[in-house]
């Protein structure tokens, strides 16, 4: 099954500590207002930092480099063992150097799209999650408040989070299933938080001489043609966010694309026309990652894949209820049937 390379690290967001001066007693700040003030230092701060990140079995080194500059954000983030993989954001543009497949992939995403931060909290949140503060400890010498992120039904993954009790900032952080069980967890080794970062940090250390460039645009608007993409049914909360047409590497031609969220989960939807006169239409595929899930089938001619941070279940349970909506007949047309 072919997916575009992954590019963001689920957890990430969640585990940047940072030094925030004046901050108020933790005392006067509910659960849910942990993580609105961890997700505003998140995406406004300058900070540089490296950090273990413990995915399907294997532990990972990483640095992570943030700058807010001129209302811009910079971002770079390199594998510091392993596949050495780069991934060096500016506004919207994107650039992915993957040394273990020979390969840069240059994609476009919204500006305010970070490789880092955590999903806003909003009124519909506490209607299909838990938030509450569970312990508070010690950890690594700093006082925490442990604060979890409880789905109330299959379809979603949880969080736990160990909170700086001075500077309101996670230490560390997991991804929990509906057991409870660990999924993917990140501690930073080293955190700095530099007034200035120079441009010649978010200069990628990979040689990409001899590599493959792949460039992709912008999400596009579907053909007027095309018939809106939906859904039978939905799992509780989640909603459709995007609807656009999206370029993948390897395919000729540009693919629908569906995202359904429910403000903290989010599952992508790719549609693919299948080549008339296949001789037979594939199998149904699937894969598990850590906590990524991906499920792939053919419902009426067209290949659908749908990938996300959520449990495998979930993403089948969206690829096999996509569908496209019929527009409403004229009133002319309708009469007529009666």
């Amino acid at each position: 099954m072919s997916r575009a390379p992954r590019t963001r690290l689920p957890l990430l967001g969640l585990a940047l500590g940072c030094a925030a001066s004046g901050a108020a007693l933790a005392d006067e700040y509910a659960p849910a207002e942990w993580l609105e003030r961890m997700n505003s230092a998140l995406t406004t701060r300058n900070y540089e930092g490296t950090f273990s990140h413990w995915h399907g079995g294997r532990v990972e080194m990483l640095r992570i480099i943030h700058r807010v500059q001129d209302g811009t954000v910079s971002e770079r983030l390199a594998s510091l063992d392993g596949s050495g993989r780069e991934f060096i954001r500016t506004g919207a543009s994107l650039t992915c150097y993957l040394p273990d497949r020979r390969m840069v992939l240059v994609e476009q995403r919204p500006a305010q799209q970070s490789l880092v931060g955590f999903p806003q909290v909003n009124d519909q949140t506490a209607n299909f999650y838990e938030i509450r503060e569970v312990d508070h400890t010690r950890l690594n010498r700093h006082r925490t408040h442990v604060i979890t992120v409880s789905p109330k039904d299959e379809y979603r993954y949880g969080y736990r989070l160990w909170i700086d009790d001075a500077t309101a900032m996670p230490l560390k952080t997991q991804l929990c299933d509906a057991r409870g069980q660990v999924m993917e967890q990140i501690v930073f080794a080293s955190l700095t938080l530099p007034a200035r970062i120079p441009d010649t940090a978010f200069r990628p250390e990979v040689s990409a001489q001899g590599f493959h460039w792949l460039r992709n645009g912008p999400p596009m608007a579907p053909p007027a043609a095309t018939l809106p993409w939906g859904a039978l049914r939905l799992p509780p909360g989640f909603r459709m966010t995007v609807r656009a047409a999206q370029s993948l590497p390897g395919l000729p031609n540009p693919v629908d694309h569906v995202v359904f969220s429910d403000g903290f989960a989010s599952v992508s939807v790719f549609i693919e026309r299948q080549q008339a006169g296949s001789a037979s239409m594939p199998a149904p595929e699937s894969a598990t990652v850590g906590s990524s899930s991906a499920f792939s089938t053919v419902v009426d001619g067209q290949r659908i894949t749908a990938v996300g941070e959520v449990p495998p279940a979930t993403v089948q349970y969206f690829a096999t209820q996509v569908t496209q909506l019929k527009p409403p007949e004229p009133p002319a047309a309708a009469a007529a049937h009666h």
